[in-house]
């Protein structure tokens, strides 16, 4: 276990210190996607869901997600977030929405558990918003994309495909 940062030398779990740690400019962006059927995908895409704005909802959820990070995940650090963002594409082939959402901080410490944890539940409230057109909704591929900053450099995920926007 001399790998994970989050136990101690007995093997309990534990927060990281990161009082020593430089203070940098801190980036990443994760992605994930929901599969639904086609009426449902056309109906968010149209903007004619009876509950309203599906992504402006989904994405106003995602960001207050990342500012509670630290709320829902035990180990992780507050953070001063200075930006989040979640952006929306549409995959018509698959009928998916694709979500990204990147997170900036400048701090001792990555945002890519916010980013993830952003794109989660941006996900889950498209869900939220959609099940009653489409129960079998399918929630996915979320992964880190990228991160900037701190000790280990920047990352770049070798299966993401850039696009205008990520880092």
């Amino acid at each position: 276990m001399s790998d994970l940062t989050h136990f101690d030398k007995q093997g309990n779990a534990a927060m990281v210190d990161v009082s020593k740690k430089p203070t940098t400019a801190r980036q990443a962006t994760a992605t994930g996607r929901i599969r639904m059927c086609e009426k449902c995908y056309q109906t968010v895409r149209l903007g004619s869901v009876q509950k309203g704005d599906v992504l402006g909802v989904a994405r106003i959820a995602g960001i207050m997600a990342v500012k509670k990070t630290d709320s829902l995940i035990p180990l992780c650090h507050t953070l001063q977030i200075e930006q989040a963002t979640i952006d929306f594409s549409f995959d018509d082939p698959s009928c998916c929405i694709v979500a990204d959402c990147t997170v900036k901080s400048t701090g001792g410490t990555g945002v890519e558990m916010e980013a993830l944890t952003g794109v989660s539940i941006a996900l889950l409230t498209i869900y939220d918003m959609c099940k009653a057109l489409d129960k079998d909704m399918e929630i996915g591929d979320i992964y880190l994309v990228a991160k900037a900053g701190g000790k280990s450099g920047a990352y770049r995920n070798k299966r993401s495909q850039p696009y205008a926007g990520r880092p």
